[in-house]
């Protein structure tokens, strides 16, 4: 089944957002690499691809696994979560329709 893992940036978080994001990227492309990836990305401050310094309101992630469980241990178990970059993170089933 799909899960929609929501995820919310703690204030100030840019510097370690950056500094770990190939760790994260790198967990992120293996869910690509297995076929598992719906869609991920950050979420801007501001309305524009770059926010540059205003950085990110948090990261959106649409990934397929067994169950609510095994979603939320991969959430949890993100470099984002060990750097301190996320305040919260929302983890819930998703029902894809389209595109089908």
């Amino acid at each position: 089944m799909w899960y929609v893992i929501y995820s919310k940036d703690r204030e100030d978080s840019l510097p370690a957002r950056l500094e770990t994001r190939p760790a994260h990227l790198e967990r992120v492309n293996a869910l690509l690499d297995e076929g598992r990836l719906l869609l991920a990305g950050p979420r801007p401050a501001i309305d524009a691809p770059d926010p540059g310094p205003a950085g990110f309101l948090g990261s959106l992630i649409v990934a397929e696994f067994d169950s609510l469980e095994d979603a939320r241990a991969w959430a949890d178990a993100d470099p984002y979560v060990k750097a301190g970059v996320y305040q919260s993170i929302e983890v819930s089933p998703f029902k894809r329709v389209m595109p089908v």
